[in-house]
């Protein structure tokens, strides 16, 4: 869904940008969008509005207003806004994005974050690219921007946003044990720019200094280790439970059976064992930092 285009003078239609729809097996999701669609056609049809005239008044196609009234499509912000504006809401309907903004955000992301603002303690190995706990924005909108297909610009800030409120993390009181193994590939990947880069290792060392998180580097040139298949993630809680999961284990998804977790904790354990101590991480990124 877009705007009205200036050039072309028309309204784009639901081809114009894909990428929209509500996934079926987020049933949260389907609720929220179903609601939000319910919503704005009661005030369209309150106006007295039919949906095509709508449409023209928030610069949308008549195909486009009917999948959003009937919850088959994401609004998007500025459809809520305009929407607002053209009902007369008085800020009831533009008061909806942030629950639809989070929507948009891939499920596994969101379930992700609530297991993060719950866990006591979390350790993380990961090898391809810096954990999402440990990123800049700017490296995190480098990494968004580079993906293909491409984001839209407004996909991209919507994502960024997410990464960054899961860093809320590290200010919770009482704080998480928090620890990370980062492969040393990951640390010389040139993300963005010399800039970006140059304030991604400055962040790192800030991040393991904390008195809560222990940062780990693993070199290059490191034997074979049990991480090597991909990332190992191992979360805690207060009432004894935990999860985890392993790109190399159980088809990649989450478990909490006791011996598949015993089986990753181990793993997690040896690639402690085989990374740098904390301080001679530190000097590691110093000494990469003085690269840049």
């Amino acid at each position: 869904m877009q705007q009205v285009d200036g050039d072309a003078g028309r309204l784009k239609s639901e081809a114009d940008e894909p990428g929209w729809e509500v996934d079926p097996d987020d049933d949260w999701g389907v609720a929220v969008v179903a609601t939000v669609g319910r919503q704005l056609k009661l005030r369209r049809e309150a106006m007295g509005m039919r949906a095509a005239e709508f449409g023209v008044a928030v610069g949308y196609g008549e195909d486009l207003v009917y999948k959003v009234e009937g919850g088959k499509r994401i609004p998007q912000s500025e459809y809520l806004d305009k929407a607002d504006e053209v009902l007369g809401a008085g800020g009831l309907i533009s008061a909806m994005k942030e629950d639809v903004a989070r929507v948009r955000y891939p499920k596994k992301v969101r379930d992700l974050a609530k297991l993060e603002a719950q866990a006591v303690e979390i350790g993380v190995y990961v090898g391809l690219s810096v954990h999402g706990l440990l990123q800049t924005p700017e490296h995190a909108r480098a990494l968004f921007e580079a993906r293909q297909p491409p984001y839209s610009g407004e996909e991209v800030e919507r994502l960024v946003a997410a990464r960054v409120e899961r860093k809320s993390v590290f200010e919770r009181s009482p704080m998480p044990v928090l620890s990370f193994v980062q492969e040393e590939a990951a640390l010389r990947r040139r993300i963005g720019g010399t800039m970006v880069r140059r304030r991604q290792l400055e962040h790192l060392l800030e991040v393991a200094q904390l008195r809560n998180v222990t940062f780990q580097v693993m070199p290059t040139e490191t034997d074979a280790h049990p991480g090597v298949d991909g990332k190992i993630e191992v979360l805690k809680f207060t009432d004894g439970t935990a999860v985890g999961r392993s790109d190399g284990a159980y088809g990649g998804r989450p478990t909490s059976d006791p011996k598949q977790l015993r089986i990753l904790e181990m793993r997690y354990g040896i690639i402690r064992a085989q990374a740098l101590t904390p301080g001679e991480s530190l000097a590691f990124i110093e000494q990469v930092l003085g690269e840049t």
